[in-house]
């Protein structure tokens, strides 16, 4: 099993908690202390016996951890992993990577330059599910893709955007918050995004962020992709209310959200169900439905092994900084499409100069 690692949890906010939730049934890890400036964290941290401690740099100076979990607002993301990374801690840093790009690239370079594991919280890449997909897929299963439809109606309540980070452009917003996952799932499985066209609205809410986006993908490899997404519309066609990886916040609906239709076959998502001709595709004959194999597992648990494993020196991020930093640079030019009205071409060229692999399209440890 290796060492117990000594670790914190900094943010103690919905995503923090599912850390520290995980974490108590972790035996590679030992929580150590919270990190979080709002009396709740106190109170959280009180009620595990554990301090609560108000930044980043007090927990550098306590000693207390060996390693970190940061899930703070996006904003301090660069600044919280820049000092940890420089004090010696190894940190797991939830998605999205950063608030801007060049907070992505700076961290970047910080990670390079100190050698320390950095691994992204796109913590869907860890469910086996997705592995059985990601399998199936370069198996040539569905063969080339042709398209692939994904929804995500996520009805949030009011309560959610007390926080005003969650009402805040380059922070809050179901883009940035919840389309990251989807985007980092579909260069997953397909590869690099060439073009992109997207349309948003903050009619429903009015925040100065979206609460709706539709939006047209072309990759690079071939093949076309349309997302919908919306935190006010009401239905259970998303993945984080059909997967059940968090069921303490989320129930699970039994129907799908991921759709990949290729030129042999197709294949929904989470339900894993290849939908196969008997013999030449032909539209007037029924499809044969398989459900792959899969045994399942909690993805968080095992991105928190996976962490542990980097530390003790095994294998590489299954999500690297310059991956996830792909991710944002997809976003920002759906940003700018929605905005101009325009197609935009993703440009990776500001990775192109880094040392590194951009995208990781094995699976990984």
């Amino acid at each position: 099993m290796g060492r117990v690692i000594d670790i914190a949890v900094i943010g103690a906010g919905a995503i923090g908690r599912t850390h520290i939730d995980t974490l108590a049934g972790m035996p590679r890890f030992r929580l150590t202390s919270i990190v979080d400036p709002m009396p709740a964290g106190a109170v959280l941290a009180a009620s595990l016996g554990i301090p609560c401690l108000l930044s980043a740099e007090a927990l550098i100076d306590s000693g207390l951890a060996r390693a970190a979990i940061v899930a703070t607002p996006n904003e301090t993301h660069l600044p919280v992993s820049e000092a940890l990374l420089r004090a010696g801690i190894p940190v797991l840093l939830e998605k999205p990577v950063a608030e801007s790009l060049a907070s992505a690239l700076r961290l970047i370079a910080i990670a390079d330059e100190t050698g320390l594991p950095l691994l992204i919280g796109h913590h869907r890449r860890h469910n086996p599910i997705i592995r059985a997909a990601h399998a199936a897929i370069h198996a040539g299963r569905i063969g080339d893709l042709v398209m692939a439809t994904v929804t995500c109606s996520l009805a949030k309540p009011a309560g959610y955007f007390e926080a005003a980070w969650r009402r805040t452009p380059g922070a809050g917003g179901p883009l940035l918050i919840n389309m990251v996952h989807e985007i980092d799932l579909l260069r997953h499985f397909f590869g690099e995004i060439a073009q992109v066209q997207a349309i948003a609205s903050h009619a429903r809410r009015g925040f100065a962020v979206e609460d709706t986006a539709a939006v047209n993908l072309s990759f690079v490899d071939g093949g076309i992709a349309t997302l919908c997404i919306s935190d006010t519309a009401v239905g259970p066609w998303a993945w984080d209310l059909t997967a059940a990886e968090n069921p303490a916040r989320f129930p699970a609906h039994p129907v799908t959200a991921h759709h990949y239709a290729g030129s042999k076959a197709g294949l929904s998502l989470p339900d894993l169900t290849l939908w196969e001709p008997k013999g030449e595709p032909d539209w007037t004959e029924k499809l044969r439905p398989t459900v792959l194999d899969v045994i399942q597992a909690d993805p968080y648990e095992r991105q928190l092994s996976h962490f542990a494993d980097l530390m003790d020196g095994s294998g590489t991020p299954i999500v690297s900084v310059r991956d996830a930093t792909a991710n944002l640079i997809v976003l920002d030019a759906i940003r700018t499409a929605a905005d101009t009205g325009q197609s935009v071409t993703v440009d990776l060229s500001p990775l192109e100069s880094l040392s590194g692999t951009v995208f990781n399209n094995g699976m990984g440890p």
